[in-house]
């Protein structure tokens, strides 16, 4: 007969030093957090003795909310154990050995790494190392927290990273050897790294590589990067799953596999919408963690044909014509966009064409009710679930295809014509094109700029960059919340193409000379689609979202002004 292991206890507590302070130390395994407090000398007395130092630890810990630091006393900190980094053997300072433990047996030091948020979404992994002279109660302590750790199965421990040198200010690489990798092998995590050297050699090697021995994807680089790492992982799931994806109207499959982000590029957007900061290390640290967040994903088809994944910005018009002129100044870096808005800006140019689309009923809250996404949001989670049950009770036959004829139709002239899945938050746009659009909801914004003037369209513009206005409270802007949408432009090149009047070929010619002389004065016929920061030419276009199609390392953005009674940091 086997003998039986010694349980561990539900709270564990001892007095042990931390940097020359006596501090009670407390495990609440139930509740899995990580306390300690410095021991205060009472007066006319030494310090208290252990047995007074446990039974006060006990009568804390029954107390104890799950909150997090800040609401602790000064003297006091507490540390989610789902936080916590890693746990391993200190070195023995000799110097700080010989001061402070010379009267006393060899001591024995255990190191705690953890994340401590800091301003603005910004996270830091900070370190304290406890001290004790009893080597089982150092054993004790380490096989304690070591066990807790080993029962996060959502953490990684192998994964493939790939780095863009190119993207941004050419940073990729230098940021994850000096800010990333340091951070994954204090938390054991063993990656394969792949630096790409070509145009969607991430997106390629992900249709070959072995994808069942990772936990997760990691792209270090901008938007684009992480626009191949979702191309290739949702293209290669498709392919497994035999999924014909260039049929708009079939469901695609889920991908089950993480993707985490490491910001090194212009813009960051996506990084920034679903962490709050474009911050290396504090991606990193989300990785580690073991965070999941759902992410929705629209594909963009022209003519029963896939042409791309967009999971922030699908733009015709202004942010269109962006792109395509800054395409010509890459050799300014990030400055491009701001030189190329400005001349698009003075252009003013607006284009016809004709938008449907299926509103979204089924959607809780509207794009107008300042309800921004967070960490654990509700509305997410409840729009997930009706959506979930509407396309069951589909298949089943109990609903007769409703939706198929719901479409609403708008035709007319537009400066900017925006699908937006997400906040498209960044560092310029604090709160993005739609403040109030979700990750995982299953919609989609659209957002219909009418021509205007220019001086208004400067203003709504302006209103991009301020955190307390509706930048759609306009007469010329309508916002919708959606589930599909499809565009046709007034001079579509089907017509042009099919057409055989020679009145029809000159006009197209003539235009097309005057596009290249801007200083006849004449605009453009078309613009071209501005998707999650590549161009399409395709201007006639269908999308369609899919809810919660990938997932990524993240937990979304923590709302510091709500007070909850739940751990944030419970993935």
């Amino acid at each position: 007969m086997e003998p039986v292991q010694p349980l561990t206890p539900r709270v564990l507590c001892s007095v042990l030093s931390v940097k020359s302070h006596s501090c009670e130390v407390t495990l609440d395994s139930g509740r899995a957090l990580l306390s300690w407090k410095e021991v205060r000398p009472r007066r006319g007395r030494e310090r208290s003795r252990a047995g007074a130092c446990l039974a006060q630890a006990f009568q804390r810990v029954r107390g104890l909310t799950g909150t997090l630091t800040h609401r602790l006393p000064s003297a006091g900190h507490i540390v989610p154990v789902s936080e916590i980094v890693s746990v391993g053997e200190a070195d023995v300072d000799e110097k700080y050995y010989g001061m402070q433990w010379k009267h006393m047996c060899k001591p024995h030091a255990f190191t705690v790494h953890y994340v401590q948020r800091m301003k603005k979404h910004r996270w830091r992994c900070k370190a304290v190392t406890f001290w004790c002279s009893d080597e089982q109660l150092y054993c004790h302590w380490l096989q304690a927290l070591n066990d807790l750790l080993e029962q996060l199965a959502c953490r990684p421990k192998r994964l493939l990273v790939y780095i863009n040198p190119y993207g941004g200010k050419k940073k990729g690489r230098q940021i994850y050897e000096k800010k990333v990798a340091p951070l994954f092998c204090l938390a054991s995590i063993t990656a394969d790294v792949i630096v790409t050297e070509y145009a969607n050699h991430a997106r390629d090697n992900i249709y070959e590589v072995n994808l069942d021995k990772y936990d997760g994807i990691v792209c270090v680089g901008g938007d684009g990067m992480f626009s191949e790492v979702l191309h290739g992982l949702i293209g290669r799931i498709q392919k497994d799953s035999d999924v014909d994806h260039n049929n708009p109207k079939i469901p695609l499959s889920r991908c089950y596999m993480r993707i985490g982000i490491i910001p090194a590029g212009s813009t960051d957007c996506v990084c920034f919408a679903t962490v709050g900061i474009n911050d290396p290390v504090t991606s990193a640290l989300h990785i580690i963690l073991g965070d999941s967040q759902p992410l929705d994903v629209s594909a963009v088809h022209n003519k029963k044909t896939l042409l791309k994944y967009t999971v922030s910005l699908l733009g015709y018009g202004f942010y269109g014509d962006v792109l395509k002129g800054s395409e010509k100044n890459r050799w300014l870096g990030p400055a491009r966009y701001d030189f190329s808005g400005f001349k698009t800006f003075l252009s003013h140019r607006y284009y016809e064409g004709t938008v449907s689309f299926q509103p979204a009923k089924w959607a809780v809250g509207s794009p107008r009710d300042n309800v921004c996404c967070t960490a654990g949001c509700y509305i997410c989670r409840q729009s997930s679930k009706q959506l979930e049950e509407q396309q069951r009770a589909e298949t089943y036959g109990l609903q007769h295809n409703e939706q198929e004829e719901n479409w609403t139709t708008v035709k007319g002239k537009f400066m900017s014509i925006n699908i937006v899945v997400m906040s498209c938050a960044c560092p310029r746009s604090p709160k993005g094109l739609s403040p109030a659009a979700h990750l995982a909801d299953g919609t989609a914004d659209l957002i219909l700029v009418r021509k205007c003037s220019r001086l208004n369209f400067l203003r709504h513009l302006i209103r991009h960059t301020k955190s307390n206005s509706d930048q759609f409270d306009f007469p010329f802007v309508d916002v919708y919340r959606i589930k599909t949408f499809q565009f046709t432009p007034k001079h579509s090149e089907e017509d042009d193409s099919e057409s055989t009047d020679l009145g029809n070929i000159g006009k197209k010619n003539f235009a097309q000379i005057c596009t290249d002389h801007p200083t006849c004065g004449c605009s453009q016929l078309n613009s071209v689609w501005n998707c999650d920061g590549e161009t399409l030419e395709q201007t006639a276009i269908e999308m369609r979202v899919h809810c919660q199609l990938i997932r990524l390392f993240a937990r979304g953005i923590e709302d510091s002004h709500k007070e909850d009674d739940e751990m944030p940091s419970r993935v």
